[in-house]
């Protein structure tokens, strides 16, 4: 049997359904969702291992008109990434229309001409049959695509079918991971993404774009019973904002333990271990147009 493995990018505008997607292809929790708009900020490898490939997804951050500094950071790694891939998938919403911002990307698209592209039309159990079929018609006027796949990530529709789809565009080659292993981001990548997306469930619609989240450290508790493991994980929000910390903050805090509760858990299925979750909320005024600021925060 012909064993393919490669990588595969999405793409597409901000909050259509990448970091699901990856979720539901790799079947585990490897990149962050939230109903607010441009919340990847790193290219997740989430791995799909099967017995016949392993392919490698890349969830990138929402290809946009930037505004910012970071904005444009982001995507000149989206367009890094392009011409590093095996295949790309361009992901559209079936419940909303086809607009300029699907344009830009597929005239981005279009400039890389030798990567396979496959049109995957997301969130198709929010519309009917009829709504579905005319969007699918505008879909295929965007470029040329490899497949247009219609799939709904929540309901697991068409998942299985849009694997194998991207599976048969991979080159031959070996494994390139090891079994089980499900993503190659660093642990502490991982948890300050999961605590920026606890933090970012129910606020204002400014926030996503304003936050950043580094862990400042992660050490075992000294002096602690082999059998009763605690690791300290100290993290740090940055906002740009005296009034963006209230509001992360919330009233007498509780907004900031509803935060450390919701990620400790999440953290905690991460790591396999009980943690002691401490997290600090900073203001670093217009960071996502200093380049000094980005830096330190990794971007």
């Amino acid at each position: 049997m012909t064993f393919r493995s490669g990588f595969a990018c999405l793409v597409g505008r901000p909050n259509v359904g990448k970091s699901t997607l990856t979720n539901a292809l790799v079947g585990d929790k490897v990149a962050i969702t939230s109903s607010r708009p441009q919340t990847t900020r790193h290219t997740i490898r989430g791995i799909v291992h099967r017995p016949d490939a392993q392919l490698i997804l890349v969830d990138t951050p929402g290809l946009h008109r930037p505004r910012t500094l970071l904005g444009q950071r982001l995507n000149d790694l989206v367009r890094e990434t392009l011409t590093e891939v095996d295949v790309i998938g361009f992901c559209l919403p079936a419940d909303q229309k086809v607009g300029p911002g699907d344009q830009y990307i597929a005239a981005q698209l279009a400039e890389v001409r030798r990567t396979p592209k496959v049109a995957i039309v997301t969130k198709t159990d929010l519309v009917g049959r009829d709504q579905l079929a005319e969007h699918l018609l505008r879909v295929s006027a965007l470029g040329e695509f490899a497949e247009i796949v219609p799939v709904s990530a929540t309901a697991g529709d068409q998942v299985d079918l849009l694997a194998d789809l991207l599976v048969a565009l991979l080159p031959e080659g070996p494994e390139l991971y090891p079994g089980g292993v499900l993503t190659d981001e660093p642990e502490a990548v991982m948890v300050a993404e999961l605590v920026r997306e606890a933090a970012l469930e129910g606020v204002r619609d400014e926030l996503p774009h304003s936050l950043a989240v580094v862990v400042d450290e992660m050490l075992p508790r000294e002096g602690r019973h082999p059998d009763r493991p605690l690791l300290d994980v100290r993290v740090l929000l940055y906002v740009e904002r005296p009034s963006q910390k209230a509001i992360i903050i919330g009233r007498g805090g509780e907004r900031l333990r509803d935060v450390g509760t919701q990620a400790r858990g999440s953290i905690e299925r991460l790591l396999g271990t009980p943690v002691f979750l401490d997290l600090h909320v900073k203001v670093a005024k217009d960071w996502q147009r200093d380049p000094k600021q980005l830096r330190k925060l990794g971007f």
